[in-house]
């Protein structure tokens, strides 16, 4: 299990990924975080530059809570504020459900409190999908990782993101790049096993018991996690302040680095710090 552990101040921050990442979506959040607190960064089973087990039930929601509060006692933090982004929101929030003594304020970027395969493109075609996508994977582990990596591994794929799913006008190529290397070295079967997991994992029922400073920060464009749904978020969770990034999409925080950046930084001043 890789975490790392820069800057120093307190509270600590802990930054939990999206599927299938490790760390692209922080590279303009990260600089200034690190610059005053002490930050946590860690990749989850299979991701980044944590192993990939080789037991089928050894990847999942209790495997991922259960190796983030290993790597925050690992790591010293008695209290952090959680960050998420994507698949990350709902680890956070888990998180905070499980050890609530140990948040002091959560910052909840372009995802969802649950469920995402019923609101993806505000549809269930990938929910209806996903059995028969599980199946070729598991099924064909070394063919499908050799046909994604090579497939991601093409400008055409990098460009049919930005067009199809990004906002081209406001994301930068080059920040996109390091998701697809990333994604393509990735044994598929660890994306498919976790996604598995969470795919009926919801922390709806919670949200009414968070008690801590929360910012949800949704993007007006996002496909994979629709506005609405990370406003009705912040409606259910007491006193939770909201930003809709204008044009923003699924990948915001590098959109819109500047904004979404003096709303972290005035939040953390204002509601964590002060509290």
């Amino acid at each position: 299990m890789h975490f790392q552990v820069e800057g120093d101040g307190e509270p600590a921050m802990v930054l939990c990924d999206g599927l299938g990442c490790d760390g692209f979506a922080w590279k303009y959040l990260l600089p200034e975080l690190k610059n005053r607190f002490r930050v946590v960064r860690w990749h989850y089973r299979g991701h980044g530059k944590s192993s990939f087990p080789q037991e089928p039930g050894a990847i999942g929601v209790e495997q991922i809570m259960s190796d983030l509060e290993k790597v925050v006692e690992a790591a010293g933090v008695s209290r952090a504020v959680v960050f998420g982004h994507s698949m990350g929101v709902q680890v956070a929030l888990e998180y905070h459900r499980r050890c609530p003594e140990r948040v002091q304020g959560l910052v909840l970027l372009c995802g969802s409190y649950g469920n995402p395969l019923d609101t993806w493109h505000d549809h269930t075609l990938l929910r209806r999908a996903f059995p028969f996508i599980r199946e070729v994977v598991e099924h064909n582990p070394d063919l499908a990782r050799r046909v994604i990596g090579k497939v991601l591994r093409t400008d055409f794929a990098v460009s049919f993101a930005m067009k199809a799913e990004l906002n081209p006008d406001l994301m930068r190529r080059e920040d996109m790049v390091p998701y697809f290397d990333h994604l393509a070295a990735m044994h598929p079967v660890a994306f498919i096993r976790t996604l598995d997991s969470l795919k009926d994992h919801s922390v709806w029922d919670h949200l009414r018991d968070i008690d801590v400073p929360t910012l949800v920060v949704g993007g007006e464009r996002d496909r994979f996690t629709p506005g609405w749904l990370s406003r009705r978020m912040a409606e259910a969770i007491d006193g939770a302040e909201f930003l809709l990034v204008p044009g923003g999409t699924h990948t915001a925080p590098l959109e819109r680095p500047e904004l979404v950046g003096r709303t972290v930084r005035r939040f953390l001043n204002e509601r964590v710090l002060k509290s």
